[in-house]
């Protein structure tokens, strides 16, 4: 390996005991960040969710802590990237001079894909930990410098803003300077609109009026309700309920000033209502173009419809899908050869109440994607309920993965693509024992490749369950991350060796960068692995007061 950020092997130790153990460890933990929310799900309680994660957190963190932070360039879901960088700030000291720099640009590269509220709210999660030091307040004072309205901020997220610049002696209208957070007010131009949201943070009452058109909304609806639709919708809520507007009223004033999942959600609600019309007549929303939504979402948005919205507009949603898969496909549109897909619609595709139908969604999401990555009508797709239209998908009846796998292998595919959360139970272990002979005996040459995707943690395992030893595994959240989980995945079977794992880190660390390398002079030895002391439960820490959900 090349002295880069991620390798911990000296020359030769690729092939060690030491190494595999460390190979096995990094894979274990990227699933756990893919799939784990910390949220209850089908099988697991939030309480076994949160412990296990604990445990992975610490663990990895203390004897691979360049892995750990080199997991902020992967596909991993926004729960475990902000409890990295919470880990990584919270325990700088552990940290050399070269690791702080390199982990402060992945760091600031992360933050910066990061929804705005998950960020506020970790700034929240550290000053309540009492990490305030340098290297802190400049990363959060670069992050608030860098956002493009400050004003809408304020607005939206008034008490995280005013938490995190007190936090880091920010002052607004002088870029990541330090002082006292409340801006002197002064100035003329863009410093007078920041040094507004200063004022408006810490002396609401020193203005009659503001300049930026959001902070005088905020100001106005208070006494004026015309002001109320100008603001976030969100924020406007709050106000409609002080005036006592009505929902419906609100909801269809609000429209223009709503984000994409908002107008979704308000039709839907409009829908129900009886205010649109009977649901199976009724039209898609003519205001949003489905077709540019990501694939995920969209799928989870199909599936929240009933089954009669969905057959009336079959048309619309299969082209709004299928037009999202091909997106997500990119370049590698086509080049799959012949594709079966095995996925699964049992019962505990519908997850909880909290990660509701999560599972069901990534397998149709996946659905559309394997349609578009294999050759023109290449693809078959096999639902373990035995059903031919995706659209229609529901969570149902058992899990007979060893019976659709056995019916997916006698197309002779190229690719068999797996996507079901492992617990094969009809009858029990059936698809592991067709996968083990298969690939010991049938096609020992590996003529199809098969890969598990499992969109599911399992928090007792500390990963995604697995169907068999001789399949790969891997974790994934978002349907649209299928192509890159797939070249993951093919470490798991243990022909690539660590070396390559790590170059592929470091290739993806070096582009989520900016393609600069974070180089580190001097390679690290791999660590022998050490539990954390006592159990899960003694490496939570503080993980109580930090710990934040995953709707992404």
């Amino acid at each position: 390996m090349t002295d880069t950020y991620t390798s911990t092997t000296a020359a030769g130790d690729s092939g060690t005991g030491a190494g595999l153990v460390a190979a096995e460890d990094v894979l274990l933990f990227v699933n756990a960040a893919i799939t784990a929310t910390g949220w209850r799900d089908f099988r697991s309680t939030a309480e076994q969710q949160r412990l296990s994660l604990d445990f992975l957190h610490a663990y990895v963190r203390i004897n691979y802590r360049r892995v750990y932070a080199a997991a902020l360039a992967l596909d991993i879901n926004d729960h475990n990237a902000v409890r990295i960088v919470q880990g990584l700030l919270e325990t700088s000291s552990e940290a050399t001079a070269q690791e702080k720099r390199a982990e402060g640009r992945l760091i600031a590269a992360r933050l910066a894909k990061l929804p705005p509220q998950r960020v506020y709210k970790l700034f929240r999660a550290l000053r309540t930990a009492g990490v305030n030091n340098r290297r802190t307040r400049a990363i959060t004072r670069d992050w608030l410098a860098a956002r493009p309205d400050p004003g809408h901020d304020a607005v939206k997220y008034r008490t995280g803003l005013k938490t995190a610049a007190r936090h880091a002696h920010f002052r607004f209208g002088s870029g990541s300077g330090s002082g006292s957070g409340s801006g002197s007010g002064s100035g003329s131009g863009e410093n007078d609109e920041a040094g507004e949201v200063g004022d408006f943070l810490f002396r609401p009452g020193r203005r009659p009026r503001y300049r930026h058109p959001l902070l005088d909304a905020w100001r106005r609806a208070h006494y004026e309700q015309g002001a109320v639709a100008e603001l976030p919708f969100t924020v406007a809520e709050g106000f409609a309920a002080r005036h006592g507007m009505k929902r419906e009223v609100f909801l269809e004033r609000m429209i223009p000033r709503m984000t994409r999942l908002e107008r979704l959600r308000s039709v839907e609600r409009l829908r129900a209502s009886g205010r649109r019309g009977p649901s199976a007549q009724a039209p898609l929303p003519a205001d949003v173009d489905l077709t540019v939504m990501p694939l995920t979402r969209l799928a989870l948005y199909v599936l929240s419809l009933g089954f009669d919205v969905r057959s009336a507009h079959r048309a619309e949603l299969t082209r709004a899908l299928r037009a999202a898969a091909r997106r997500a496909a990119g370049p590698q549109a086509g080049s799959w050869g012949k594709v079966a897909g095995v996925l699964d619609d049992s019962y505990s595709s519908f997850g909880s109440s909290e990660t509701r139908r999560r599972p069901l969604a990534v397998a149709l999401g996946c659905h559309f994607l394997l349609e578009a990555l294999s050759a023109p009508g290449a693809y078959t797709g096999l639902w373990t309920s035995g059903g031919t239209d995706p659209l229609l998908a529901r969570p149902w009846g058992p899990t007979p993965l060893g019976s659709r796998v056995l019916d997916a292998l006698e197309h002779g595919p190229d690719r068999l693509v797996i996507v079901s959360d492992g617990w094969d139970n009809a009858p029990p272990g059936l698809a592991g024992e067709v996968l083990r002979v298969w690939r010991t005996r049938l096609d020992p040459d590996r003529r199809t490749a098969v890969v598990h995707v499992n969109p599911v943690y399992d928090a007792d395992g500390f990963d995604v369950r697995r169907l068999s030893g001789e399949v790969p595994t891997a974790g994934i959240r978002d349907a649209e991350d299928l192509p890159a989980l797939v070249e993951i995945a093919r470490f798991a079977e243990g022909r690539s060796g660590t070396d390559a794992l790590y170059a592929y880190l470091d290739r993806r660390v070096e582009r989520f960068v900016g393609g600069r390398p974070a180089t580190v002079p001097v390679p690290v030895p791999v660590p022998v692995p050490v539990p954390v002391a006592g159990s899960a439960a003694d490496a939570r820490g503080t993980d109580d007061a930090r710990r934040t959900g995953d709707v992404s």
